[in-house]
């Protein structure tokens, strides 16, 4: 169980530091960074996803909903702290948050 919680604080603290360094890229680049997406449901023109993007210092999780001729509208936003997302990112989804550290590391 020890070496699980190594792992696991490890795994979170390599996460914030990546996350770190994409926030600094997105604050000197102007430009938030998607670091995944998501679809949820569709069908019917109609779909739901979620996107998740990295601001400088947070990271936005927003729910986009869209159907037939109605605009894209944002219908849910959780803004986290990048210090405190990885380990809820964990506790969501260990392919995600793979997939996330991934991508991160090839964030320059």
């Amino acid at each position: 169980m020890i070496r699980q919680i190594n792992l696991d604080r490890w795994q979170t603290e390599h996460l914030a530091d990546l996350l770190h360094r994409g926030s600094e890229a997105a604050r000197r680049d102007g430009k938030p960074i998607e670091i995944y997406r998501r679809v949820l449901e569709e069908g019917n023109d109609c779909y739901e996803e979620v996107v998740c993007t990295l601001v400088h210092g947070y990271v936005i999780e927003q729910m986009v909903s869209s159907g037939g001729p109605i605009p894209p509208s944002f219908t849910h936003q959780t803004v986290y702290d990048i210090d405190e997302y990885p380990s809820i990112l964990l506790e969501k989804s260990q392919e995600r948050f793979r997939k996330v550290t991934d991508m991160l590391e090839s964030v320059e």
